[in-house]
């Protein structure tokens, strides 16, 4: 688990340069060019900066091993860290939303190449950057990487956007039909339609896991047939688990045979634990409770 730790820890830093690096390129051209997308996308990474910084921060504390204070461990931080790039997430989509409706009572800009540019090398990074922190936060199971991925998928819609509403702007001019040069503030509506979206479904699984919600019933499935190859299990009385972060807790009650002693059912217990936890890496409790069970 300690390199895929550490290839998640990498994978943040490298998202938090990146969106350093590409909101003064957005806010620059987008000040020379005058182009009301591209700016809204510049505010919206600027955004990213802090969603990622603080998920950075919260993955540092969901890794940190379980104490007196926090006896299930840390992982629901990186929760919180999800839930906080949904909020920078919806804001971003109403500010981009409020200031691409606006341009469109004003006199449009000419569009630019310039701006063009700068919304094709954000689309090519963006895309880049997206499958591969998705890649590393599904192999690792981090929840605040897969917020950042997800991130990075919001602006890859905006910088879609951009460039097509910028290009039908381009095309206006050079075929001299003035409404496509309000393509550039209609693209703007569209992305934070688009990153609105986003924001409700990762701030509604977020929402999910800090209540606790029950992990899928294939899943429980799952579970449940490891449990039943172990021939002293009579019957699985209980069976709930719930995600703590970027690992899964179980809780389970099974019948024994009562005739069985204290240690065989520590034993059995042990089998049990070993069964769901090799064929699950996510797993990082088993608590098990033994019932008496006779014919």
């Amino acid at each position: 688990m300690g390199k895929g730790n550490n290839a998640s820890i990498v994978a943040v830093w490298i998202s938090l340069v990146s969106n350093i690096v590409l909101t003064l390129l957005k806010l620059t051209v987008g000040f020379l060019s005058g182009s009301q997308v591209l700016l809204a996308d510049g505010v919206h990474n600027a955004g990213d900066v802090i969603a990622t910084a603080a998920a950075l921060s919260s993955m540092r504390i969901s890794k940190r091993p379980a104490d007196d204070d926090h006896p299930y461990g840390h992982g629901k931080a990186e929760v919180l860290g999800s839930a906080f790039v949904a909020i920078v997430l919806a804001l971003a989509a109403l500010f981009i939303g409020y200031h691409a409706a606006t341009a469109l009572f004003e006199e449009p800009v000419e569009a630019s190449v310039l701006a063009l540019t700068a919304a094709l090398v954000s689309l090519a990074w963006k895309q880049a950057l997206y499958m591969y922190t998705i890649r590393i936060g599904r192999q690792t199971n981090s929840k605040g990487l897969i917020a950042t991925a997800y991130d990075h998928l919001a602006d890859v819609y905006a910088s879609l956007a951009a460039v097509v509403g910028i290009a039908l702007a381009m095309l206006g001019e050079a075929w001299s039909i003035p409404y496509l040069a309000y393509g550039d503030p209609l693209a703007g509506i569209i992305v934070s339609i688009l990153v609105l979206k986003l924001a409700y479904s990762m701030g509604q699984e977020a929402f999910d896991v800090l209540m606790e919600k029950a992990v899928k019933p294939e899943k429980l499935g799952e579970y449940a047939s490891l449990i039943v190859t172990i021939p002293q299990v009579k019957r699985i009385d209980r069976l709930r688990a719930r995600e703590h972060g970027h690992y899964i807790l179980v809780d389970l009650r099974v019948s024994i045979p009562g005739e069985l002693t204290v240690q065989e059912g520590h034993d059995i217990s042990r089998q049990i634990k070993r069964a769901i936890m090799e064929r699950h890496a996510d797993v990082d409790e088993v608590l098990i409770h033994l019932n008496p069970w006779y014919e």
